[in-house]
Protein backbone atom coordinates (compact mmCIF):
# COMPACT_ATOMS: atom_id res chain seq x y z
CA UNK A 1 0.00 0.00 0.00
CA UNK A 2 1.33 3.20 -1.03
CA UNK A 3 2.05 6.18 1.37
CA UNK A 4 -0.03 9.18 0.85
CA UNK A 5 1.96 12.03 0.23
CA UNK A 6 0.43 14.51 2.21
CA UNK A 7 0.62 12.34 5.13
CA UNK A 8 4.12 11.81 4.75
CA UNK A 9 7.01 12.20 7.07
CA UNK A 10 10.45 12.51 6.64
CA UNK A 11 12.62 9.50 8.38
CA UNK A 12 16.00 10.81 9.02
CA UNK A 13 18.84 8.34 10.56
CA UNK A 14 21.43 10.36 12.66
CA UNK A 15 24.74 8.59 14.02
CA UNK A 16 25.86 10.62 16.45
CA UNK A 17 29.55 10.42 18.26
CA UNK A 18 29.29 9.89 21.81
CA UNK A 19 31.68 12.32 23.11
CA UNK A 20 30.34 15.40 21.36
CA UNK A 21 27.38 14.93 18.87
CA UNK A 22 25.10 12.70 21.03
CA UNK A 23 26.19 14.56 24.10
CA UNK A 24 24.87 18.01 21.83
CA UNK A 25 21.75 16.06 21.39
CA UNK A 26 21.59 15.15 25.52
CA UNK A 27 21.87 19.27 26.07
CA UNK A 28 19.14 20.08 23.56
CA UNK A 29 16.84 17.46 25.14
CA UNK A 30 17.74 18.84 28.79
CA UNK A 31 17.61 22.21 27.72
CA UNK A 32 13.93 21.49 26.14
CA UNK A 33 15.02 22.95 22.48
CA UNK A 34 12.34 21.85 20.55
CA UNK A 35 13.54 19.98 17.37
CA UNK A 36 11.35 17.54 15.17
CA UNK A 37 10.98 13.91 16.31
CA UNK A 38 11.51 12.35 13.13
CA UNK A 39 14.96 11.48 13.94
CA UNK A 40 16.76 8.05 14.74
CA UNK A 41 19.48 8.30 16.34
CA UNK A 42 22.50 5.41 16.50
CA UNK A 43 24.89 6.42 18.95
CA UNK A 44 28.65 4.91 17.86
CA UNK A 45 31.96 5.70 19.61
CA UNK A 46 33.16 7.79 16.77
CA UNK A 47 32.71 9.75 13.97
CA UNK A 48 35.35 8.36 12.11
CA UNK A 49 33.72 4.48 12.57
CA UNK A 50 30.84 5.60 10.74
CA UNK A 51 31.03 3.23 7.50
CA UNK A 52 29.82 4.74 3.98
CA UNK A 53 28.04 1.44 3.87
CA UNK A 54 25.66 2.24 6.48
CA UNK A 55 24.68 5.60 5.49
CA UNK A 56 24.04 3.76 2.22
CA UNK A 57 22.15 1.02 4.00
CA UNK A 58 20.04 3.52 5.70
CA UNK A 59 19.02 5.18 2.24
CA UNK A 60 18.14 1.32 0.97
CA UNK A 61 16.15 0.54 3.72
CA UNK A 62 13.79 3.70 3.63
CA UNK A 63 15.53 6.28 5.79
CA UNK A 64 14.55 9.68 3.45
CA UNK A 65 17.82 11.20 4.83
CA UNK A 66 20.84 10.47 6.91
CA UNK A 67 23.19 12.88 9.17
CA UNK A 68 26.60 11.87 10.36
CA UNK A 69 28.02 14.06 13.34
CA UNK A 70 31.15 14.42 15.30
CA UNK A 71 33.48 16.35 17.50
CA UNK A 72 35.01 19.45 15.45
CA UNK A 73 37.85 19.12 13.66
CA UNK A 74 40.70 18.92 15.91
CA UNK A 75 38.70 18.40 19.35
CA UNK A 76 38.67 14.42 18.62
CA UNK A 77 38.72 12.61 21.69
CA UNK A 78 40.18 9.68 19.80
CA UNK A 79 42.62 12.27 17.97
CA UNK A 80 42.04 12.12 14.57
CA UNK A 81 38.71 10.21 14.07
CA UNK A 82 37.10 13.11 12.83
CA UNK A 83 39.96 13.88 10.25
CA UNK A 84 39.37 10.12 8.46
CA UNK A 85 35.60 10.98 9.01
CA UNK A 86 35.47 13.96 6.67
CA UNK A 87 38.38 11.86 4.34
CA UNK A 88 35.75 9.15 3.93
CA UNK A 89 32.61 11.27 3.74
CA UNK A 90 33.84 13.20 1.25
CA UNK A 91 34.65 10.78 -1.23
CA UNK A 92 30.79 9.92 -0.19
CA UNK A 93 29.58 12.67 -1.53
CA UNK A 94 31.30 12.14 -4.56
CA UNK A 95 29.50 8.99 -5.11
CA UNK A 96 26.42 10.16 -3.95
CA UNK A 97 26.02 12.75 -6.65
CA UNK A 98 27.48 10.17 -9.13
CA UNK A 99 24.69 7.68 -8.28
CA UNK A 100 21.97 10.70 -8.19
CA UNK A 101 21.10 11.29 -5.33
CA UNK A 102 19.89 14.75 -4.55
CA UNK A 103 22.38 17.13 -2.09
CA UNK A 104 21.15 17.39 0.90
CA UNK A 105 19.14 14.06 1.51
CA UNK A 106 23.15 12.97 3.35
CA UNK A 107 24.43 15.90 5.70
CA UNK A 108 27.74 15.73 8.10
CA UNK A 109 27.52 17.66 10.50
CA UNK A 110 30.14 19.15 13.35
CA UNK A 111 28.47 20.15 17.05
CA UNK A 112 30.43 19.95 20.17
CA UNK A 113 28.77 18.74 23.86
CA UNK A 114 27.77 22.35 25.07
CA UNK A 115 26.02 22.98 20.95
CA UNK A 116 22.35 22.14 22.65
CA UNK A 117 21.37 24.64 20.34
CA UNK A 118 22.86 24.05 17.20
CA UNK A 119 22.56 20.36 17.47
CA UNK A 120 18.55 21.99 17.33
CA UNK A 121 18.94 24.07 14.29
CA UNK A 122 20.45 21.47 12.25
CA UNK A 123 18.09 18.84 13.00
CA UNK A 124 15.43 21.31 11.82
CA UNK A 125 17.34 22.22 9.02
CA UNK A 126 17.59 18.80 8.43
CA UNK A 127 14.23 18.07 8.03
CA UNK A 128 13.23 21.17 6.20
CA UNK A 129 15.64 20.30 3.67
CA UNK A 130 14.51 16.84 3.51
CA UNK A 131 10.67 17.85 3.29
CA UNK A 132 11.11 19.98 0.31
CA UNK A 133 12.78 17.26 -1.38
CA UNK A 134 10.59 14.59 -0.54
CA UNK A 135 10.37 11.03 0.16
CA UNK A 136 13.64 8.81 -0.56
CA UNK A 137 12.53 7.23 -3.81
CA UNK A 138 15.69 6.93 -5.22
CA UNK A 139 17.97 4.33 -3.29
CA UNK A 140 14.77 2.87 -1.35
CA UNK A 141 14.31 -1.01 -2.08
CA UNK A 142 11.36 -1.28 -4.20
CA UNK A 143 8.44 -3.13 -2.95
CA UNK A 144 8.33 -6.98 -4.50
CA UNK A 145 5.02 -8.64 -4.54
CA UNK A 146 5.86 -12.61 -5.67
CA UNK A 147 1.72 -13.48 -7.10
Amino acid sequence: MKENVADWEPKILAFLCTWCSYAGADLAGVSRYQYPPNIRIVKVPCSGRVNPAYILKGLCQGYDGVLVSGCHPGDCHYLTGNYHARRKFHLLARLLDFAGIEEGRVRFSWISAAEGARFADVMKQMTDTIVKLGPNTQMAKAQVRYD
